[in-house]
Formats: structure tokens, C-alpha cells, sequence
């Protein structure tokens, strides 16, 4: 009993993670579309960069919050050999150097630089992090045989952002390095925040959805063929 209710508050920390993840992508898109409109810009790219450096710790959190309270299925061993940390950690690394650029950058050291140069960092990170939330929901749903309608939209929608999530890294990439290079550096840093916003939008969204998905083992689960007969 006090396993299985440890398990329900991991998995509900994930689930709540994976919101105030999304809550955080589109806090940082909402000040990246105000800066781009003009309105100090310096001051909101570099809280930006602070609130995005948080949205990227909140999702490595929830994740490794789900992965602890997950128990591989008979046939996940082939999956979770292939699910590798090195993802997590660099979410984990970038988002917590996004914070400190940000900080830097809001006291007013080379503000501009510093927030090219977090969301080069940050572009990587979704990059090599964008296929953990897919790589949970192949270890979760490894070895079932019957699933609910819950876990067929989850399923949809995960492996849809997972590539999504790497293209709009590798987009955020070459825009951190046309900043930093001095082509519109604001502008360009403001235009990568926007897209990773987006992208760490889907990504939370993504995260509950798997969670939500497998919340309720028990239900929903009895084939036809398993019906007892009338």
C-alpha cells in the first residue's frame, strides 16, 4: 500500500510538473511576442532567459519524478536499455546556466550576449531532451497488450512532439550563433525564446498527457475477448 500511494505522488508531481512546464514555455512566449513588440526589450529577453532556464529544470524534474515511480513492464528491459540520462542531465545543466546568464544579463552585464549565448544553450538542450518524454512513454507502454483511448491520444501526441521539439531546438540553435555573430542579436534571441516557448509548451502539455494516461492502470483496460459472456 505505501508503495503503491508513493508511486501516485510521484507520478502526480510529474503531472504537475508537466504543467507549470507548459505554464513557463508560454510565460516565455508571451514576454518574447512583448519585447518584439518594443517594449523593454533588454529587460523582458533576459527575464525571458530566467524563466525558460526554470521551465527546462521544472521539466527535468518531472521527468525524473515519473521515471522514479515507474516499475519496467515484462518487455520495457530493451526499451529502458536504450533510454540513456545524458538527455535529462543536459536539460538539467542548461537550464541552470540559463538562470545565471539571465541574472547576469538583468543587472545589466552585456545583456545581449549573455541571452545569445543561454539560448545556444538552450536550443541544445531541447535537442538532445526532446525525445525523453517519448522515450518514458515507450518504457511505460512496453509490454501492454490492451490500452485505453487515454494512452492512444497520449501516444499521438508524444511521438508528434518529440520531433517537433528537435526541430525547434536546431532552429533556436543557428539563431543563438546569428546573435552572437551580431545579426539583430536581440531580435534573433527573442525569435529563438518565442520557438522554444512553444516547443516547452508542447513538451509540459506532452508530459501530463503520458502521466494522465497511465494514471489509472486498472481501468479501461478489458478486451472484448475478455468480457464474460451474457
Amino acid at each position: 500500500m505505501s508503495m503503491t500511494t508513493a508511486e501516485t505522488r510521484m507520478r502526480e508531481v510529474a503531472s504537475y510538473g508537466g504543467l507549470v512546464d507548459a505554464f513557463g514555455g508560454a510565460a516565455t512566449v508571451v514576454l518574447a511576442i512583448v519585447a518584439l513588440a518594443g517594449t523593454s526589450s533588454d529587460m523582458l529577453l533576459a527575464i525571458a532567459t530566467i524563466v525558460f532556464g526554470a521551465a527546462l529544470l521544472i521539466q527535468s524534474g518531472a521527468i525524473v519524478s515519473e521515471l522514479s515511480a515507474m516499475i519496467a513492464p515484462e518487455g520495457g528491459a530493451a526499451v529502458a536499455e536504450n533510454f540513456g540520462g545524458g538527455g535529462l542531465a543536459i536539460v538539467f545543466l542548461a537550464g541552470t546556466a540559463g538562470i545565471v546568464l539571465g541574472v547576469l544579463a538583468l543587472i545589466g552585464i552585456h545583456p545581449v550576449m549573455l541571452a545569445s549565448i543561454a539560448v545556444i544553450a538552450f536550443g541544445s538542450a531541447v535537442v538532445f531532451g526532446g525525445g525523453s518524454v517519448w522515450s518514458v512513454f515507450r518504457l511505460k507502454q512496453s509490454g501492454q497488450t490492451v490500452v485505453s483511448g487515454a494512452q492512444i491520444v497520449a501516444t499521438e501526441i508524444a511521438a508528434g512532439s518529440a520531433g517537433l521539439q528537435c526541430v525547434g531546438g536546431l532552429a533556436a540553435i543557428v539563431l543563438g550563433i546569428l546573435a552572437v555573430t551580431g545579426t539583430l542579436p536581440a531580435t534573433l534571441s527573442l525569435v529563438g525564446l518565442l520557438i522554444m516557448g512553444a516547443a516547452i509548451v508542447l513538451t509540459g502539455s506532452t508530459l501530463t498527457g503520458v502521466v494522465q494516461g497511465f494514471m489509472r492502470p486498472g481501468t479501461a483496460r478489458m478486451s472484448w475477448s475478455e468480457r464474460p459472456a451474457e
